[in-house]
């Protein structure tokens, strides 16, 4: 198997090529390099046979969904991954191919919920989980630092000594380390408990990265900034929550909410289903068809989505158009599907 970094910055894209079949997977594109991609993949007659992201990105805009479309490719992304046009959600242990060559997934969150790592021959990469000589932060987008402690001591350190490490990231010019040298020389992790490493990254003082506001939200629903405005952090996280056992105790009751999917219609009539009596209206058209609701401005709603993501957008969106009892499902339709609630497609 070929392997090559394709950026040579700050973030990292890599390929990785079946020399028998020529097929190509290419891991974490960035959206403003697509035309690099597809340029390094004519020269090579390679074909893109996958694309995968590691995670929901918040530093800069995933050429993921861009690129699969020029090229004809898959996306693959955790479960929980809560981009709309995902071809394959992939869980822990699962293997992609790649002509006759393998990935093995490792979900590693605690950078982010949908979090992953690749296990490709002698080498692992590991996204924002475990950067050379660092870890990424785990103060937002749901990360926790506890859990990604945990994945990196329990999944990634638990790997051969000799495994080669190909983080996301990289801020100090480093290209790959080994799973041994992280081990003994990672100054966030070597000889720390676990209640360290939650103390320290939880007093990091980081500022948010310069442009989240233009790439988290964005890559989060697959919009552009412009098809809508997305609401701020601080709006997102005033939005109330509700379990999905909590929203079934609500619809059972003598005045159950008003339930509103933000997705899109192949979602909605897809794999999980909906929900009886969910209006449908994607996000990207919810503020220009929120007059619709305007009898309902003092009602409870219940936004839904696939992962509880977009939702929280669309519930941050109607409370500052003046809807006062708005919630947010807040693992969406996966949480409702895992507690095995009725469903319609």
């Amino acid at each position: 198997m070929i392997f090559r970094e394709l950026n040579h910055g700050k973030c990292k894209t890599y390929i990785a090529i079946s020399e028998a079949s020529r097929k190509a997977v290419v891991i974490d594109p960035l959206r403003d390099k697509v035309e690099r991609y597809l340029a390094v993949l004519a020269y090579h007659g390679w074909r893109l046979d996958l694309i995968i992201d590691t995670h929901t990105h918040a530093d800069h805009r995933s050429g993921a969904m861009e690129l699969g479309a020029l090229a004809d490719a898959p996306v693959a992304m955790h479960v929980l991954a809560p981009a709309p046009h995902v071809t394959i959600h992939v869980e822990d242990g699962q293997v992609l191919k790649v002509g006759d060559e393998e990935l093995r997934v490792l979900h590693t969150p605690g950078h982010t919920p949908d979090s992953i790592s690749l296990l490709a021959k002698d080498r692992v990469f590991t996204g924002d989980v475990l950067f050379i000589h660092g870890t990424g932060r785990a103060d937002f987008a749901g990360g926790d630092a506890g859990i990604q402690y945990d994945s990196i001591t329990r999944k990634l350190f638990t790997l051969p000594d000799e495994t080669l490490v190909f983080p996301a990231h990289d801020y100090r010019g480093h290209t790959q380390s080994t799973i041994l040298d992280e081990k003994r020389t990672n100054p966030r992790l070597a000889g720390k408990t676990r209640d360290d490493y939650i103390n320290l990254m939880n007093n990091l003082g980081l500022p948010l990265p310069d442009g989240i506001q233009e790439s988290l939200q964005p890559n989060e629903s697959d919009l552009d900034p412009g098809t809508i405005k997305f609401p701020t952090l601080s709006q997102l996280n005033q939005v109330r929550q509700l379990s999905a056992a909590e929203l079934r105790d609500r619809l059972a009751s003598a005045r159950p909410p008003m339930l509103i999917d933000v997705r899109e219609e192949d979602e909605y009539r897809g794999e999980l289903g909906h929900i009886a009596g969910a209006r449908l209206i994607p996000l990207k058209e919810l503020p220009e068809r929120s007059a619709e609701l305007a009898n309902a401005k003092g009602s409870d709603i219940v936004a839904i989505c696939r992962a509880g993501v977009r939702s929280a957008t669309a519930a941050a969106i109607l409370t500052g158009l003046g809807f006062e009892h708005v919630w947010n499902l807040k693992t969406g339709m996966l949480e409702w599907n895992a507690a095995q609630l009725p469903i319609e497609r």
